[in-house]
Formats: C-alpha cells, sequence, structure tokens
C-alpha cells in the first residue's frame, strides 16, 4: 500500500510539474513573433542603402528592403492604425559596389514587426525580431533596448519608420 501510495504521489508530482513546464514554455512561445512566410510576395515598400558613414551603419549597412502585409499596407496608405495581424519586414542584405552599381550580396538578417496589442503591450504592442540570414535563428536579446528604444522616436507614427511611397 505505501509502495503504490508513493508511486501515485510521484506520479501526480511529475505529471503537475510537466504540465507547469508545458503552460510556461507555451505561454513563452506566445510572446514570439512568427517568422514571415511568404513575404517577398508581400507589398514592396521601399529600399535604401545605408553607407559607411551612416550613424546605423556597423548594425545595419547594406541593402534594406521593406516589405508589408496587407493590413500593414493599409496603415501604411493611410486608411487607419496598424491593427493587429499587421507585420512589416525588412530584408537587409549585403551591398557591394561592382563596375559602379550597388548590387546585392548575402542575406544578413529579416527584420520583423508584427502587431499584436496584447502579446506586445510593453512595447506598443508591436513584437520585434530579427532572424539571421537564411534561417529561422533568432538574433534579438531584448526587444525593448535593442528594437523599441530606437523606435519610440516613431511614435506619431506608431513606432514605424517605413511611409507608403
Amino acid at each position: 500500500m505505501k509502495t503504490t501510495f508513493k508511486k501515485i504521489l510521484i506520479f501526480g508530482t511529475l505529471a503537475v510539474v510537466a504540465t507547469v513546464g508545458l503552460f510556461c514554455t507555451s505561454n513563452a512561445d506566445n510572446n514570439l513573433v512568427d517568422y514571415p512566410e511568404g513575404y517577398r510576395t508581400w507589398t514592396h515598400v521601399k529600399s535604401m542603402v545605408l553607407q559607411e558613414g551612416h550613424p546605423l551603419y556597423d548594425t545595419f549597412g547594406g541593402i534594406h528592403h521593406v516589405y508589408a502585409n496587407e493590413k500593414a499596407l493599409s496603415a501604411l496608405k493611410g486608411e487607419g492604425a496598424h491593427e493587429d495581424g499587421a507585420v512589416l519586414v525588412f530584408d537587409l542584405l549585403e551591398a557591394s559596389a561592382e563596375n559602379n552599381a550597388i548590387v546585392e550580396g548575402g542575406r544578413k538578417v529579416v527584420g520583423v514587426m508584427q502587431k499584436d496589442a496584447n502579446k506586445f503591450s510593453s512595447t506598443g504592442g508591436w513584437g520585434y525580431e530579427g532572424f539571421k540570414g537564411d534561417t529561422r535563428e533568432r538574433v534579438v536579446q531584448d526587444a525593448l533596448s535593442g528594437c523599441h528604444s530606437c523606435h519610440t522616436s516613431q511614435k506619431d507614427s506608431d513606432y514605424v519608420f517605413s511611409q507608403y511611397r
């Protein structure tokens, strides 16, 4: 009888620990920004080249292409505020000069802003992530200090730098 009770107690404890662990992991994953599958088929909003001498060159030097999904595009066009589900992608590529032209090199990072007012309430409703090169490896360590602190200068445009041209 004692052995059966011990087994039940141990099994029950393990089940509770596993459930709590699963819940915590699940909650942590809910605060992650999704990889933007198919973003290159979205609307291309603009391109820009940051060259040596620009204040952000060390971190973001290269060719920038910005893409917007339908919800983000609507807001960029002035058809309302960015609503949950709006996603902006900043595709950063190496840049090199060849034959009097600036050409794309390898991908450095896929930067993503994903709007979800509840999920990302501490950063103005936006989640931020960077995916290294052509991988799904996450590179943002602290979205608040690493991303949002710079975007606060754009609070009047819902923390978005890009504009629809």
